[in-house]
């Protein structure tokens, strides 16, 4: 089990504020189920309260040492966008379970109002948080995720080209959503930051085009972080992929404070942290694969030499590359934020 540290919000709003915190900071997306329950001591959630599934996660959080909790949408009654059904299966199709393939499908879609839901949820927890902890809050799934579910990949890669007007009015349907659900929570008083997550990438480039990218999803998301901005908080970019034909405009365009996510396949967390560091925080990016395989000393020392380094230059918190599902041996994550104990101890 980690060593207990009290939470104090303001070490994060250092690390996304490109400062150094003054201590080594956590950073984490999402921890799988077993390891809540090991951390908040609760084997399940109470499905008789309201409150209970999200105070559980308080509880591990704040008992890892984190200075935050992790809200995200699918676990609040929120915006959500319908889906088809998917039958359950090992993988699953970029296709499957599309629901609007032409006009009529757009039309007849029950598009959700984003006014309507338990955002009393995130006032309520304000009780539950322990004394300097915040709530950094996220979406249920984003622009482009949505919109691929909805229409599939590969209907969605030719209606860019045959019908424009209506690729226009799927991604404005979406995007307008998206935008009044962060225009909510990010004004609630417990939200000290927002994660925008949209996956952008494959491994060796964007999902769709850097041009088609600008056209229908970055004003969107540049609208996003300009709402949750005005609201004095912060914006995180959690995005999968192979992103460096797209990070000036991450940066400089849509000005996301921070970026999550990162794979050694695609562009490892200390090649990222020497090419981006100074213009965005960098969050997490110890590999998962890295994470699941490697013996619990080379897990320590990576993640220990990639926090010294953040702790010179600052705007680094520490964390996996994407989160911690539950393939992730609980000892190999116990390693990776035991780099925060070891660096206290000998700075």
């Amino acid at each position: 089990m980690p060593t207990k540290h009290e939470p104090d919000f303001a070490n994060m709003i250092q690390v996304l504020s490109r400062q150094i915190p003054s201590r080594p900071t956590l950073f984490e997306f999402g921890l799988n189920d077993r390891l809540l329950g090991v951390l908040s001591g609760e084997a399940s959630e109470d499905p008789s309260s309201r409150l209970g599934p999200l105070r559980r996660i308080l509880k591990a959080f704040h008992a890892a040492g984190y200075d935050y909790a992790t809200v995200s949408g699918f676990r609040t009654n929120t915006l959500s966008f319908p889906k088809g059904v998917i039958e359950e299966q090992k993988s699953k199709s970029l296709n499957a379970g599309s629901m609007i393939t032409d006009r009529l499908g757009f039309e007849k879609y029950a598009w959700p109002d984003p006014n309507i839901g338990d955002y009393d949820l995130y006032y309520d927890l304000k009780d539950e948080l322990p004394a300097g902890m915040k709530l950094i809050a996220s979406g249920n799934g984003g622009l482009l995720e949505n919109a691929i579910d909805l229409v599939g990949f590969e209907t969605l890669s030719l209606m860019t080209l045959l019908d424009e007007g209506l690729t226009t009015d799927i991604f404005d349907a979406i995007g307008s959503r998206l935008l009044r659900f962060y225009e909510i929570v990010a004004a609630i008083d417990t939200v000290g930051a927002c994660i925008i997550n949209d996956d952008w990438g494959f491994k060796n480039q964007t999902m769709f085009s850097p041009e088609m990218l600008r056209r229908w999803i970055f004003p969107w998301h540049k609208k996003m972080v300009a709402t949750i901005h005005n609201s004095g908080k912060f914006a995180i970019l959690h995005s999968c992929g192979q992103l460096r034909d797209v990070m000036d405009d991450v940066i400089h365009d849509m000005n996301f404070d921070a970026k999550h996510s990162f794979e050694d396949q695609i562009t490892p967390v200390e090649t990222a942290y020497s090419l981006w560091g100074d213009k965005i925080a960098i969050l997490g990016g110890i590999d998962m694969d890295f994470l699941a395989r490697k013996p619990l000393d080379l897990i320590q020392a990576r993640s220990l030499q990639i926090l010294e380094k953040g702790m010179v230059k600052g705007g680094y918190a520490l964390g996996s590359g994407n989160s911690i599902p539950d393939y992730i041996p609980d000892e190999n994550y116990f390693a990776m934020i035991s780099a925060r104990d070891k660096y206290l101890n000998n700075p």
